[in-house]
């Protein structure tokens, strides 16, 4: 019995490396399918076109050059200078009050920013259900804008009639490094641009005027986007964000314990039961079409190696039985 249970193990731990080694084949192959070789082009084979460099043009590119270093360096060297300055901070508000009206006092926070010379980034009104007892109140969202230096003015006339504060939030963020940076950014993009310029107005071949030109458009490219960056920091710093979430009084209230009643014991029961059912029913669903197939493919291969296996004990035995009827047969 040794003997088959061992010889039973030996070809289970056989099938199981074949078959760790098909996963990792087939990986493999998923992998040479759908992966790219690092040393071919993206889409097989070429090289990626590059654009014209600015060495085709007939002047020197030295002079674009030291005139970009020269305007980072005078904006670096307003770097030092700027701790002497005022910061740039884009300052955040959080806040939740418990309100009579959502609705009306909604209204009053909108009207609130844009008397601030602000402005409503968004309000949305929706109704909330809480439970036990299950009532539905109104709730109101609003975020506005408004500028920075009266940014607590607006909290506390925002909190001004509130039943309740729940939670209220300020966050600053200091940008002024990323501000500076892109500054210096900005002034070596357009050196560079104004350098160009002056290259193509005294470029004198078709080829050369081609290929100055597409890299003024890069140049401006990244000029627009810079400054389309550096605006956001500004405005961002300018109008501080406030998010106000007006809860109504209903939903404030303290939880009142009612007279104990056992039908809605029994209903909750009941929907749990109901429940159990369906779970129970959509596991023996996944169970018949999903694990017992699998199973059953497990299952296969390892039934045939067992009886591959009592076949060759039963041979082995039987001739050990033949032999030692023979020697007992000579004696």
């Amino acid at each position: 019995m040794k003997r088959i249970l061992f010889i039973i193990l030996a070809v289970v731990a056989i099938f199981l490396v074949i078959s760790f080694s098909f996963v990792s084949m087939a990986r493999q192959r998923g992998d040479n399918l759908y992966g790219v070789s690092p040393s071919f082009g993206f889409g097989g084979g070429a090289a990626p076109i590059e654009a014209p460099a600015a060495a085709e043009a007939p002047l020197p590119a030295t002079d674009l050059f030291s005139a970009e270093e020269a305007a980072r360096q005078s904006v670096d060297n307003a770097v030092v200078n700027q701790q002497g300055q005022d910061r740039l901070v884009i300052k955040n508000a959080d806040l939740a009050v418990v309100v009579k009206d959502p609705e009306a006092r909604m209204k009053e926070i909108s009207a609130l920013a844009v008397e601030m010379g602000g402005f409503v980034v968004s309000s949305n009104l929706y109704q909330s259900t809480y439970s036990p007892n299950g009532i539905q109140v109104p709730e109101a969202m609003v975020v506005i804008r408004v500028p920075s230096e009266r940014l607590d003015e607006a909290l506390e006339r925002i909190k001004e009639g509130a039943s309740d504060v729940q939670y209220e939030n300020i966050s600053g963020q200091d940008v002024t490094s990323q501000y500076v940076d892109l500054q210096s950014q900005l002034k070596a993009k357009q050196a560079a641009e104004k350098k160009l310029l002056e290259i193509l107005d005294q470029a004198q071949r078709a080829e050369d005027v081609l290929a100055i030109y597409l890299q003024v458009q890069t140049v401006q490219s990244e000029i627009e986007v810079l400054k389309g960056q550096i605006k956001f920091y500004e405005e961002s710093a300018a109008l501080s964000a406030i998010s106000v979430r007006l809860i109504a009084e209903q939903s404030a209230q303290p939880i009142e314990i009612g007279p104990w009643t056992p039908s809605g014991a029994a209903k909750e029961a009941i929907q749990d039961l109901i429940l159990f059912f369906q779970n129970f029913v959509d596991f023996l669903i996944y169970f018949v079409l999903s694990i017992l197939p699998s199973l059953i493919l497990i299952a296969i291969p390892l039934y045939f190696v067992y009886l591959a296996g009592r076949a060759v004990y039963r041979r082995v035995n039987k001739s050990k039985v033949n032999v030692e009827e023979k020697e007992e047969i000579k004696k």
